[in-house]
């Protein structure tokens, strides 16, 4: 995570510290953005960085960047699944845990969750949020939080036993 100073200089205009500072972003942003986007992760990962370049002097709290960077990123990614649809391609570089191809079977199963299920599942399962952090970022209501990711679980499930 980048230090404060880091980023107080890149909210001030210093080029290179922003420079830096969106290298250091860049894989966590494009990471969130795999997930739920898939095949559209790209382009959703460049509009976050913009966002957050557009948006950071905004940032009060430098410490609070990985937080606020999570929420454009996840917002991004949500709005390029939906907004560009067609089907979906897994990234073969995200990293699967154990047998290469129960990680496929995961990924494949992702794929078909709604843009929304999918992010859900990103924020809670993967990234191990809070679900009043996934409510935050998401920006909905807690239970909202609560019944789509029993949603996007049964409807994981079902798909995976079928």
């Amino acid at each position: 995570m980048p230090d404060t100073s880091l980023v107080r200089a890149a909210q001030s205009g210093d080029a290179l510290a922003l420079d830096r500072l969106l290298d250091e972003l860049a894989p966590f942003v494009l990471r969130i953005c795999r997930g739920i986007a898939l095949n559209h992760a790209d382009d959703a990962a460049q509009e976050a960085l913009l966002a957050i370049v557009r948006n950071l002097r905004s940032l009060r709290e430098p410490r609070a960047l990985h937080g606020w960077a999570r929420r454009i990123a996840t917002r991004e990614a949500v709005r390029a699944a939906r907004s560009l649809g067609g089907v979906a391609e897994l990234p073969l570089e995200v990293p699967a845990y154990g047998d290469p191809l129960l990680g496929v079977e995961v990924r494949d199963q992702l794929e078909r969750l709604d843009p929304a299920q999918r992010a859900i599942i990103i924020l809670r399962d993967l990234e191990g949020l809070s679900e009043e952090q996934a409510a935050e970022i998401l920006g909905v209501a807690h239970g909202t939080v609560k019944s789509r990711l029993h949603r996007a679980r049964a409807r994981f499930r079902e798909e995976w036993l079928a």
